[in-house]
């Protein structure tokens, strides 16, 4: 195109380069519009947080009150934390989902249903070893095949397959009673058995349930059964259940009176639950002799089985187990089996542990028969250490 003439004196000007120079000025102020329009959509998502906050500090706490009794006509009785209560009335839409026992959030002026607040649980039961499905299977358990058909008849059958005992019409156990010396496999059994039911797996001790203050232990037992309740199907493994289910004596202490309580409450909540809620309960102890007979009635602890220490063909297959995956060289499971008569099953996984160790100590890939020497004296020699006698160190 031919340059455009203008009056003498003015310099001339391509129109291309006009266009072209309107053209990107329209692109910048289009990109500005659209940076504009995002930060005032960034401005306005502020400001409606900055208004929430502001209501939320303008807004008065809520009064927590506790359920004490349901009345008719959609009446409660609550009382507070000071202690008073109060004859508060509720919407009938709330009436039945409120339960004796629930906690409320209240309008501090009036008393209005504000809130259902979630159930308060003990910082304990927050904390608890739960398990959503435990990565331990039978095939990690050796030396037990007996028992783990025992427990699979007992808590896996009735959980996998109900049919089979509503055809036969019996109730299906609630639960088993695992006794026998320490560290022979009682926690893998149970968390096997929630692995193969797809469960989830509660641990918690006797001991845990001991309680300083009159009513928290049982408090404490009604909690653990409803969480169990609430993620089923659930495994909920007892271990040391000795420490609150020994035998009743006629004179007791304010303390035995406690752990008596802690034990009714254990009793109730598992008659109280039925074989169809989902939940298997599995106790543990070492001191079966000890036991409350209250607690091995059936309908409790239907099944009762006994893990011994692993003999001369089980600690053959725990070795088997445990050095599976490990690099060892010349060393036979024989000679490890002989070695280690008294030991039971977590030592015997103790000491493949120590003898990998030993190993890479000596910046060696593999292990050697001499790493498992040294191991089973560390392991099973601490062990023997405190009872030796008629020895001087000086």
């Amino acid at each position: 195109m031919a340059d455009v003439k203008v009056a003498e004196g003015r310099p001339s000007f391509d129109l291309n380069d006009y266009v072209f120079e309107l053209e990107e000025r329209v692109q910048r102020l289009e990109l500005e519009k659209k940076i504009a329009e995002s930060n005032t959509v960034q401005l306005r998502t502020h400001l409606e947080s900055a208004r929430n906050e502001l209501n939320k500090l303008k807004t008065l706490p809520l009064l927590v009150a506790t359920v004490v009794d349901k009345l008719d006509d959609e009446k409660l009785i609550v009382k507070n934390p000071n202690g008073l209560n109060f004859l508060i009335k509720t919407p009938m839409e709330l009436y039945d989902k409120i339960d004796i026992g629930a906690r409320l959030g209240l309008n501090q002026h009036t008393l209005a249903i504000i809130e259902i607040l979630p159930t308060e649980k003990d910082s304990f039961i927050t904390a608890a070893e739960v398990i959503e499905k435990p990565n331990i299977k039978f095939a990690d358990i050796g030396g037990l095949k007996d028992q783990i058909i025992e427990i699979r008849e007992t808590i896996e059958l009735p959980l996998t397959r109900p049919e089979l005992f509503q055809k036969v019409g019996i109730k299906a156990p609630k639960g088993v009673l695992l006794y026998g010396p320490p560290g022979t496999g009682k926690t893998l059994l149970a968390k096997a058995v929630a692995n193969e039911i797809g469960g989830t797996f509660i641990k918690l001790t006797g001991s845990e349930l001991v309680r300083k203050f009159i009513g928290e232990g049982s408090k404490l037992v009604k909690q653990v059964f409803t969480l169990a309740k609430e993620k089923a199907p659930t495994v909920l493994f007892i271990d040391e259940i000795d420490a609150v289910a020994t035998k009743r004596l006629e004179e007791t202490t304010g303390g035995d009176r406690e752990v008596n309580r802690t034990l009714m409450q254990l009793l109730a909540e598992m008659d109280g639950f039925d074989s169809s809620d989902n939940v298997r309960v599995i106790g543990a102890t070492n001191r079966i002799d000890i036991l409350d007979p209250a607690l091995l009635r059936p309908g409790r602890f239907d099944r009762i089985i006994e893990i011994p220490l692993p003999d001369e063909g089980a600690r053959h297959e725990i070795f088997r187990i445990h050095t599976e995956p490990m690099n060892t060289k010349r060393v036979p499971h024989s000679w490890l089996v002989e070695q280690t008569q008294e030991a039971n099953g977590a030592e015997i996984k103790s000491i493949c542990t120590e003898a990998g160790m030993f190993a890479i100590r000596n910046n060696r890939p593999h292990v050697l028969k001499k790493d498992f020497e040294s191991a089973i004296d560390k392991v099973l020699g601490e062990q023997e250490a405190p009872g030796e006698e008629g020895k001087s160190y000086s």
